[in-house]
Parts: C-alpha cells; structure tokens; sequence
C-alpha cells in the first residue's frame, strides 16, 4: 500500500492547519487585548487612588476644622508657629518638628531630653518647637491632632515643655490611638502640677487650637521635610547626623558649642517677650516684645527623619 496522501487530502490538511493558525492568532490577540486593557485600568486605578489620597492629605494637613487657627499664648514666628523653650536670646536655636504618635520622636526624646534641658537651662540654645500629625495621615486615627492640641491647651498656662515630655514617656504604641481620647490627654495632665484646670480640661475637650495644629501640619507638609523628628541646629539638618558625624548628646553639646564659640549665652525667658493672649495664627495678635516676629530657621530639604 502506497504511504502517499492524495494531493485533495493533503490541501484540505493543510488549509485546516491554516485556519488553526489563524484562530490561534486570534486568540493571542484577544489575550493579549484583555491583558493590556487590565493593566491600564489597574494604572488607571492607581491614578485615581493617589490622587484621592493627596487630596487627603491636604485636606488632613489643612485648615479643614472650623473657625480661626487660634494660636496658643506665647507663640512665636511665622503665622505663631513655633513654641519656644528657653531663653529668647540664646546664641543658637534647635528647631524641632515632632508629631506625638511617632515612635522614632520618642526615642529621641528618651535619648536626648537631659541634654537638651541642660542647653537650655545653660542659655546655649532656645528649642522651638513645631508641631506635625503625620501619623494620622499614615495609620488613620485623631492621635497626633489630639495630643497635639492638648499641648498647646498646656502652652497656653506655661505648662508645655513638662507636658510634652509627660506625653512621649506615656506614648502609646505607634498602631494604638490613645491619644485621640481627650480623657486619656487630660489624665496625663494630671503629672503635671497645676495643668489640670477646667480651663485646660475645656481647651482639650473643645479642641480651641486644632486648626492652629492643622496650620503647623500644613507648614511640615509644604517645608520639603522626610518625616519626624526632624532636628535642625541654627537652620541644619543634625539628625541622624550632621556631616560625617552621628548624632548623640556629646556630639549635640559639641556642635552647639562650636557654634556658640565667642558669644555670651543667653538670660532673656521666652516670657518676658511671649506674654500676649492667644492670637490668631493669622497674625491678626502676634506675641508682643522681643520674640515678637522671631523668624524659624528654613529647613532644607534633605533634613532626615523617619
């Protein structure tokens, strides 16, 4: 028997091979639509998600609570900003953003509390503080705005500096809100001597200074700053470290005294020129005297963080 296929047979073979050929390019095509299609929309998602998301932020960071930014008493600087600890005149000034949530500002504060205190008992350095809630921006939650809030409801009586320390040595766990319960706020007020007033307790429950803390949030979102704590000595980043040098309490007392070198320390408090009722972070009632219009070192925007 011949093992020959007839010429017909074989065509008709072939043209079938052909066709499957061609159903088969078909069919990659078709794939290769759906997946293309897929990834756009997922793109497109994505798109749609980071620009609801920045949007959030903004408004997380901006002046969304009602009412004027009432700021505290005795602030200082640009829109009443900063908070400042130590005396007005002292030759350098460390400039501290901090948002009561984060863990890595805790740490910086157990590890540098003391050293900080004696520069500024000794008149070398006046620390200004600047409040951020970029934890509850990142995890959810009212945390870092409530706690926030109730320090400056404790600047407005003299009390900040021993308040805020009491809230980083009582933080909670970066994932737990504790903080955002105004009754936990005011029990730790309680560490305090003479914080724990119905004038403190009604500043934290009305929440008098939020849109101030949405203003300084919306100040830390705009500065080109990396995260919290971000620590500047005279306008320059020196946390984790200033040039090849990590930071650390000898390293901080030498830099502060290089940069002090031939100038007196100072002796004027903070008070004898931050002694104004609360004002508007409008600058409608800026502090009166010798803080008043005390500019905060610019940031840049390398300044490290976590």
């Amino acid at each position: 028997m011949s093992d020959k296929i007839p010429e017909g047979n074989r065509s008709a073979r072939e043209r079938l091979a052909q066709q499957r050929e061609r159903e088969k390019g078909r069919e990659r095509r078709r794939r290769t639509l759906i997946v293309a299609s897929a990834v756009v929309g997922v793109l497109g998602l994505a798109a749609v998600v980071g620009l609801i998301a920045a949007n959030a932020g903004k408004d997380d960071g901006g002046d969304s609570a009602s009412g004027p930014a009432v700021a505290p008493s005795g602030a200082i600087g640009e829109a009443s900003l900063t908070l400042p600890v130590g005396a007005a005149d002292a030759p350098s000034t460390l400039t501290i953003w901090e948002d009561f949530r984060c863990p890595v500002c805790a740490q910086f504060e157990t590890a540098f509390r003391d050293t900080i205190t004696e520069l500024a008992d000794d008149g070398q350095i006046r620390v200004e503080y600047h409040l951020a809630t970029i934890i509850d921006g990142n995890l959810g939650g009212t945390g870092s705005l409530r706690a926030a809030n109730a320090a400056a409801c404790a600047q407005d009586v003299g009390k900040f500096a021993p308040y805020h320390d009491v809230l980083f040595s009582n933080q909670p766990p970066e994932p737990d809100d504790a903080f955002a319960k105004n009754s936990r706020l005011i029990e730790l007020a309680g560490e305090v001597e003479g914080l724990d007033t119905p004038g403190f307790r009604s500043c934290v429950e009305d929440g008098e200074h939020d849109s101030w803390v949405k203003k300084s949030d919306t100040a830390f979102r705009e500065g080109g700053f990396q995260g919290t704590p971000t620590v500047l000595l005279n306008g320059e980043s020196v946390f984790p470290g200033k040039g090849d040098e990590q930071i650390s309490p000898e390293n901080l007392k030498k830099w502060v005294a290089e940069a002090n070198k031939g100038k007196k320390p100072g002796s004027a408090s903070p008070a004898e020129g931050s002694t104004s009722p609360s004002a508007t972070a409008d600058g409608s009632a800026a502090p009166s005297g010798p803080a008043e219009g005390a500019s905060t070192p610019v940031a840049p925007s390398s300044a490290a963080g976590s």
